[in-house]
């Protein structure tokens, strides 16, 4: 009786600790997939079988590191593709990158009376790929755009400048200055990021656009405010700090992606950048190794303002560095039960050896006549 209570209580605690690691498996891959902007690899090399990976470099305000600084890094990356004889077609960049920098909060207008505060950014490179924002309306920017003074904004901005979000090709003044509305965006839809993102609208110009910005006071925001006056006031020229630097990489051998931009920022930068590996960051060794080093995520050792998609994702980290940690302490039950079960079929072939031995001699002996007897009859036939 004893022993048919403890099978039973073996099997039904194996089934209890394979389903609830099967469920936080389930659970912590939903939770990564939730967070797109980690996987622009994927999006990138579309039907490509070369392997690539997506790396991400964020800046101390101090770091100095700006669109000069950029040029540099790219031509670094290429040396590296060829050291590694990675074919490139000429004039065109074998990978994809994208850089940025908060500028800050900033009130914007519309040629009726909206009016908001937002929280802008300037963007280059191949930035919206690597958001993967929801257009709901116009379209985005780029670099090759004839003018720059295009800017996507989210739904909420559009709604306080013009009660709609279809509004692509209208007018908005950021300070002043007179930008069109590229296009609208829809608002983050995952808890993480509209807990990291804010309440603030938020509104993204591009690099040459934010160099020609004028800085005026929330005062100076007027559309109708005479040029004499903005003139007076003085402007940021060839706007250039970079915060936040991306790129899609191929990685023909593991970690060289990672390796190829921590080279191109190890000398310069080393204590001024924080280099993440998106592409492997969700992965669940990856996680259960960093559960160890948990309280590096409550302990600030650089001055870095991430981007709110970056923080939505060490919130996830965060908590997948957990489900991870204890999905790998479940799996402990059915593995020590395997262990069990062999320790058990180890003393039974010891103590039946003699009769396991026999059965093993019959079992060949009869293969050895069948397959004899099959060959003496092919014989025969021929």
């Amino acid at each position: 009786m004893k022993f048919k209570i403890k099978h039973a209580v073996i099997t039904a605690l194996n089934a209890v600790t394979i389903t609830a690691a099967c469920i936080l498996t389930a659970v912590g891959n939903s939770m990564a997939k939730s967070q797109q902007y980690n996987y622009t690899a994927d999006r990138w090399k579309n039907d490509s079988k070369e392997h690539f990976a997506q790396v991400s470099t964020f800046f101390t305000d101090d770091s100095d590191f700006d669109t000069d600084s950029l040029n540099a890094v790219r031509s670094g990356l290429i040396k590296e593709l060829q050291n590694a004889s990675f074919s490139m077609e000429e004039g065109k960049l074998p990978f994809a990158d994208a850089y940025s920098s908060s500028m800050g909060t900033v009130t914007v207008k519309s040629d009726l009376t909206g009016k908001s505060d937002a929280d802008l950014t300037a963007v280059g490179g191949d930035f919206f790929l690597f958001r993967n924002f929801e257009l709901i309306n116009g379209s985005f920017f780029s670099e090759n755009d004839l003018m720059q003074d295009g800017a996507v904004i989210d739904r909420s901005l559009a709604w306080s400048l013009y009660g709609s979000y279809e509004v692509s090709g209208m007018n908005l003044y950021i300070n002043g200055v007179k930008f069109y509305i590229s296009g609208v965006i829809e608002l983050p839809d995952t808890k993480p990021e509209k807990h990291c993102a804010g309440k603030l609208p938020k509104i993204y110009i591009s690099y040459d656009g934010a160099s020609g910005l004028s800085m005026l006071s929330n005062d100076s925001t007027n559309p109708e405010k005479n040029s004499a006056d903005i003139a007076d006031t003085p402007e940021i020229t060839g706007f250039k700090d970079i915060t936040c630097y991306e790129t899609v990489l191929p990685d023909p051998v593991e970690n060289f992606a990672y390796n190829a931009v921590k080279k191109q920022f190890s000398e310069n930068y080393k204590d001024k950048c924080s280099i993440v590996k998106n592409s492997v960051r969700f992965s669940p060794s990856a996680r259960t190794k960093a559960f160890r080093k948990i309280s590096d995520y409550a302990i600030i050792k650089k001055s870095i303002n991430y981007p709110y998609w970056e923080n939505a994702s060490r919130l996830i980290e965060f908590r997948l560095s957990f489900i991870y940690f204890f999905r790998r302490l479940l799996f402990a039950v059915p593995v020590l039960t395997l262990l069990w079960l062999a320790v058990l079929a180890i003393k039974f072939l010891k103590k039946k050896k003699p009769v396991v031995l026999r059965a093993i001699s019959i079992f060949i002996d009869r293969r050895r006549r069948d397959i004899k007897q099959k060959f003496t009859e092919k014989q025969k036939k021929v």
